[in-house]
């Protein structure tokens, strides 16, 4: 029986790909998430591209969050009752921002078998269309992996720049209200544009797998949140003690380098 979602949302789940807006965290949480990672950044500057990854590893509020009840039995209803977070990551797009995320499908350098994942994407912010809200392409999730070209722009907030060529009229937005949250499976072909707004976009997407779900090459880390995991197949993950202790950074630095072998395996370039 499922625990947050009604057996429509799941039907339309499955159907379409992906389900918005989903209650999650509220409003104020949210807002007190956001007013975190501003004061961090207000004394540390801009958190790096690489720290926006794997965030629950470095903060205590982001490991507080995908620890949610809420969003852990929304999870739930689409994978089932043993969860682990692959990963995490934080999608930033500053007031005009010109940061975009082309049309791709997550699946396509994760090198996750089978490919049993669904994001749980969290607004900390408002996310009007105009600030650059994900948009997604119904039913693309049953068409298999397609193939991507990898561009590397500069403005272009995945690793790779990897990139679909997608028909636009067909995208639906998707616009959430701060603390809401969607859901999508790591087929379906997505996207973003960039922030036309005066307002900083600011969302965490939250990576879940089931344990059975395997990295096809090397080996990974991952975070057990719920539930129990009797496969192994991924590195537990330690939880930090406090925002960014020499401790924390330390196995974020060694999750992100195994995490990148991983997404850069065959590419012509990588990160420095």
């Amino acid at each position: 029986m499922a625990k947050a979602l009604s057996e429509s949302d799941l039907s339309r789940f499955q159907r379409d790909g992906f389900l918005f807006p989903v209650p999650a965290i509220g409003a104020i949480e949210a807002a007190a998430l956001y007013r975190r990672l501003a004061d961090h950044e207000a004394e540390h500057g801009p958190l790096p591209q690489k720290m926006r990854q794997k965030v629950h590893l470095l903060f205590t509020g982001f490991a507080d969050l995908v620890r949610n009840e809420a969003i852990l039995e929304a999870v739930e209803d689409v994978i089932g009752p043993d969860i682990l977070v692959w990963g995490t990551n934080l999608f930033i797009k500053d007031p005009r921002d010109p940061a975009f995320v082309s049309w791709h499908q997550d699946s396509t350098y994760w090198g996750l078998e089978p490919p049993d994942l669904v994001t749980a994407w969290v607004a900390l912010s408002d996310v009007p269309v105009g600030s650059g809200a994900m948009k997604f392409i119904p039913g693309s999730h049953t068409r298999g992996q397609l193939a991507h070209h990898d561009t590397f722009d500069e403005n272009n907030l995945l690793t790779r720049g990897q990139s679909l060529d997608m028909d636009e009229s067909r995208a639906v937005p998707a616009p959430l209200t701060r603390g809401e949250m969607s859901l999508h499976d790591v087929r379906l072909a997505h996207a973003s544009s960039a922030n036309e707004t005066g307002e900083r976009r600011v969302g965490i997407a939250i990576r879940c797998i089931p344990p059975h779900v395997r990295q096809t090459e090397g080996r990974t880390s991952a975070t057990l949140v719920r539930g129990r995991d009797d496969f192994g197949h991924f590195d537990p993950e330690p939880r930090p003690t406090a925002d960014m202790t020499p401790d924390a950074v330390a196995a974020h630095e060694a999750a992100m380098s195994e995490r990148f072998a991983n997404l850069y395996a065959d590419a012509e370039t990588r990160p420095v």
